[in-house]
This record gives C-alpha cells, sequence and structure tokens, in this order.
C-alpha cells in the first residue's frame, strides 16, 4: 500500500518507520518546507493519506483529501468545532474519512474500560470525578483530544455531571481536566474518583509514539478501499 504523510514531525517520521515495517511504502511526505507538492496528482499516487499536523492546519488538510478522493485517516485534534463542514464534505463527495483522538489500541482499550467505569460510578454520588492530562511542551492543544473524549464519555455516563473545565472547579457539576505540559511526556491520563472514603483511579500512560503510530497504520489498512465515516471503534472491533 502507498501511504501519503501530511505532516513529517516526529510523529510522521514514527509513522513512516511502522509503515515500512509492516511493508508499505510512502511515496509522499508533506510538510510545511515542501507545501507545494500538496497536489491531487501527487495525491493519486497513494492508496491512503495519514495526517497528523495542528488544529489550525488540519481541516484544510482534510478537505484537500477529500477533493482529491482520497481515503484520508486524520490525527489532529483542537479541530471538532468544524467536524459538521468536514462530515458534509465527506459524505457530498462519497469519501472515506476516519478520524480518532488517539489512535493507541491501549488507549482505545482505556476508553472502553473509562466508560464502564464512569456507568458503575454514576450511582455512587459521594465520589466525585477529576482528570489530569499530561503531555510534552510541543503540544499545541489543551486539553488533548484524548482527555476531552475521556471526559465526554463521563459526561455520557454521570449524571451529576453537566460539563468539563480546564481548571480546577469546586463546582460539582463541572468536571474538571487540569492539563501540564512536561518534556519528554508522550501523553499520559489519569481519571480519579474520590470520596471520603477511598479513591479509586484508571491511568493509561504512553511510554513513547510506536502505539499512536502502529494504530495509525492499522487504521489506514482499514481504510483502504473503503467509502463513509468510520472511528478506531470499527478497526478494533469494538
Amino acid at each position: 500500500m502507498n501511504i501519503a504523510l501530511i505532516g513529517y514531525g516526529k510523529m510522521g517520521k514514527a509513522i513512516e518507520e511502522i509503515a515500512l515495517q509492516r511493508g508499505h511504502t510512502v511515496p509522499l511526505k508533506l510538510d510545511i518546507d515542501n507545501a507545494t507538492e500538496f497536489t491531487k496528482e501527487n495525491l493519486d499516487k497513494c492508496d491512503v493519506a495519514i495526517e497528523f499536523t495542528s488544529p489550525h492546519s488540519a481541516v484544510e488538510n482534510i478537505l484537500k483529501c477529500i477533493d482529491a478522493g482520497i481515503p484520508l485517516v486524520c490525527g489532529s485534534t483542537g479541530w471538532l468545532e468544524r467536524w459538521d463542514e468536514v462530515k458534509k464534505a465527506c459524505e457530498s463527495k462519497n469519501g472515506a474519512f476516519l478520524y480518532a483522538s488517539n489512535y493507541s489500541v491501549g488507549v482505545n482499550i482505556f476508553f472502553e474500560v473509562n466508560k464502564k467505569l464512569a456507568a458503575l460510578m454514576n450511582q455512587h454520588a459521594d465520589y466525585d470525578v477529576s482528570m489530569v492530562e499530561i503531555h510534552h511542551t510541543q503540544k499545541k492543544d489543551a486539553p488533548s483530544g484524548t482527555a476531552i473524549t475521556l471526559a465526554e464519555q463521563i459526561l455520557e455516563n454521570i449524571g451529576r455531571k453537566n460539563n468539563w473545565v480546564n481548571t480546577t472547579t469546586v463546582k460539582p457539576s463541572e468536571l474538571s481536566i487540569i492539563s501540564e505540559r512536561i518534556d519528554p511526556a508522550p501523553g499520559t491520563h489519569i481519571i480519579k474518583y474520590s470520596s471520603p472514603i477511598d479513591d479509586i483511579e484508571i491511568t493509561h500512560t504512553a511510554h513513547n509514539r510506536t502505539g499512536f503510530a502502529t494504530g495509525a497504520v492499522l487504521a489506514a489498512e482499514f481504510l483502504k478501499g473503503k467509502k463513509g465515516i468510520f472511528s478506531m471503534k470499527e478497526v478494533l472491533g469494538f
């Protein structure tokens, strides 16, 4: 499979390494230094594209790929206020698009654990829930896309929580997310339920980018030849 990489920073290079290990080729590597090569002609040489850039450039990149008719796996976060625009474009072009806030297999299992624990804790109002997420200092969005996904799962399952805030809070209806930026942390997410009697805590800690990169390549393998909008739930069969 020929893969186009849109974004060739640390994550792009990690994805390239995994893709090559799995027998794929990467004929197109796009970054700010060669943006003029981001053309339909070059994309047509590839079977699928993987996009990891920034919140500010993601939607433009997504729409260019959809217009070019290339299936796209997107890992950029911080742009979801424009989700409806992307969804409409993909549907109108009969395209193929897969988005996840986190491509790590371990994180996606953690998502399922988070939903189950939140559902169990819904009936125990003496426990308050909060979250801490830790990433490297180059991460441009806060809270992380993964933290937002975890928070939304908690809000869906715990009726006493109405919204999340990216700070500490004393309001019982708010879910606190504390964002810390510390090098070289690739990503840690901690969800804590606290009561006067005890605490319950679940944690996912990434040791490196390999898990994210592997998941992105698995997603690209899944997306090739398909039409529609997908997530890692379909890739992993959850």
